[in-house]
């Protein structure tokens, strides 16, 4: 049924969809689904070119068993604040790290993403990121390695001097710099091959006007992100009843 849990015959539609070509929307719309159903599902289970229908049921059948299996102190390891729904949480988390997996991230560097940005603090130890995410020390060390590497997240230090992975306000900002950075040196490589292989060939010509429009490209991205910036310091506004109990205080 509708919004259920897809069924085999629901993943052999999926993946007669995905052989068809069909885009991760349309295939949702043919079997009444939400399109984040559709693209969660493929990516956790081998992406567009790998997705295969008998081993993805299998797959979440074992997920499924395992959560049946999973003790009380598993599964209140995550506790919620706010009045949060831990199953939509939950359910969110796999969607954000789906979102991250399409963008290029591997999907243990995604995993650890969705984790940091969907705590309140925005920064976790190793020990807690292996705790919520169920995977060894050793899995962390590495994701958090690669990230860095991207300019993705930060390591501080907090004040029992335990090292914490942090993803700051200046991420996406730092991230879209390190980005310009890298298509510029494309560009500067691109032109110098221009000169060898003789201007005006189809293969130098190639090469330029792939330099020409990284160029464009890398300035505008470079000018929006100085001129956006501001935005990701924004805090954000009180709730109504936030408002209402800051009042009390006051009175």
């Amino acid at each position: 049924m509708p919004g259920g849990r897809l069924t085999q015959q629901d993943r052999q539609q999926i993946a007669l969809g995905l052989a068809d070509g069909l885009a991760y929307a349309e295939i949702a719309r043919r079997l009444d689904r939400p399109t984040s159903t559709i693209t969660r599902e493929v990516m956790r289970n081998g992406g567009p070119t790998a997705y295969r229908a008998d081993l993805a049921h299998r797959a979440t059948e074992r997920r499924a068993h395992r959560r049946r299996q999973g003790t009380p102190r598993e599964q209140a390891a995550i506790p919620q604040a706010h009045g949060r729904d831990p199953e939509a949480v939950r359910e969110y988390e796999e969607t954000f790290t789906t979102v991250l997996m399409q963008s290029g991230l591997p999907k243990m560097m995604a995993r650890v993403m969705g984790c940091l940005y969907t705590t309140d603090s925005g920064s976790l130890t190793a020990s807690e990121l292996a705790q919520r995410l169920q995977v060894s020390p050793a899995s962390v060390s590495k994701a958090i390695a690669f990230l860095e590497g991207l300019d993705l997240v930060r390591r501080e230090r907090d004040e029992r001097r335990r090292e914490r992975y942090v993803v700051d306000d200046d991420l996406w900002y730092q991230s879209m710099i390190r980005s310009a950075r890298d298509n510029a040196q494309f560009v500067e490589t691109a032109r110098q091959g221009v000169a060898v292989l003789g201007p005006g060939t189809p293969a130098a010509t190639r090469l330029e006007n792939t330099a020409r429009f990284l160029d464009f490209v890398t300035e505008s991205l470079t000018r929006a992100a100085e001129q956006a910036r501001e935005v990701l310091h924004t805090k954000a506004e009180p709730t109504s009843g936030d408002s209402a109990k800051t009042g009390s205080a006051r009175e």
